[in-house]
């Protein structure tokens, strides 16, 4: 039987390409769902035509990520899985309910007539709304650990419902506001883009407060993160990431600033990445904090292997076909119907 656990560590090759596709379902899809986000406060109807003309092509294919991250997760640690998911139903099917609502207002709001507009226009922004801060709600369950008997979730229904979870969700919702806003600046001019400019500053602040609260949190919640974090050498590896995420809000301010276009957007990447470094740092090796590891609840190894083999074929597609959307629409949008 196929089985390549003798020479490759397959827990942890699965565990990197969940932690891979969930962050880049994140940076893509953040974009759009901030745009979303911001829709409504746009300065007029040309420039909600063009914010959603610049994310028409993107936003559908984004999701794929998402499904990777889901279904890798159920294929290969398949414990984790059947623990998490009945912890975080609810938010689960709440942020599907908004991610449809999204998907129906693409379709309908470019046949609507100037009347009946509005009413995509809101599906357009509650359900960005509404996926944003359900994610972030199931991130911030996920970062407190979950209750477990044996092999099984046993908290209630509710347990999901807390401060520091509607904490991550607020915080998520302004992340992916900055990530809008910058997407915009770059995908726009003129009117649209100096007031996405005026948006991600004041939305920055906000992005700069619960980074620090969350970051301050964190090593509060569980003695091993503080440990992992505080205690030497360690403190000194790990420096460097809040020195750069300092040093990115400082570029994000200063080209947003200045005449730069692609700048604000990139550093405001890199801003997520280093988050998510820092929470994968923190997590690591737990894939149900604080109960099972990569290891403990990894599916056999024989199917991560024939799984690996799919995974290694049809990914370097969807990367490049990724990249050529991007390549192909690339420049300004237009306000003019193009969907």
């Amino acid at each position: 039987m196929l089985d390549f656990s003798s020479w490759l560590d397959l827990p942890l090759i699965w565990g990197g390409l969940i932690v891979t596709a969930i962050f880049l379902y994140v940076f893509l899809d953040g974009f759009d769902l901030g745009v979303g986000i911001l829709f409504p406060f746009a300065p007029s109807d040309v420039s909600r035509d063009r914010m959603m003309n610049s994310i028409a092509p993107f936003w559908d294919g984004n999701e794929t990520w998402l499904v990777l991250g889901g279904g890798g997760l159920f294929a290969a640690f398949p414990v984790a899985y059947a623990i998490i998911m009945p912890a975080v139903y609810i938010p689960i099917i709440l942020m599907l309910l908004g991610l449809i609502f999204r998907g129906v207002a693409f379709e309908f709001r470019f046949k609507a007539s100037e009347k009946s507009r509005w009413i995509w226009d809101t599906c357009f922004h509650f359900g960005s709304l509404l996926a944003a801060l359900m994610q972030g709600i199931i991130l911030g369950n996920f970062v407190q650990g979950f209750k477990v008997t044996g092999r099984q979730f046993s908290g209630g229904p509710l347990d999901w419902a807390n401060g520091f979870s509607l904490l991550t969700g607020v915080a998520l919702i302004f992340g992916y506001a900055l990530l809008g806003a910058t997407w915009t600046v770059l995908k726009t001019d003129k009117k649209t883009q100096l007031w996405a400019r005026l948006a991600a500053r004041y939305v920055l602040m906000f992005v700069g407060f619960f980074i620090c609260v969350i970051s301050i949190s964190m090593p509060l919640l569980d003695k091993r993160i503080y440990q992992l974090w505080f205690s030497t050498p360690n403190i000194y590896y790990l420096l460097p990431i809040p020195l750069v995420t300092t040093y990115c809000f400082y570029k994000i301010n200063k080209h947003l600033n200045d005449e730069s276009e692609l700048r604000p957007f990139l550093y405001t990447v890199l801003l997520f990445f280093l988050a998510y470094i820092g929470l994968a740092v923190g997590m690591y090796p737990w894939v149900v904090p604080f109960e099972f590891t990569l290891w403990q609840a990894a599916a056999a190894s024989t199917s991560q292997s024939i799984l690996l083999i799919g995974t290694a074929l049809f990914l370097p597609l969807v990367l490049v076909y990724t990249a050529f959307c991007f390549y192909t629409f690339r420049g300004k949008s237009s306000p003019e119907s193009m969907y």
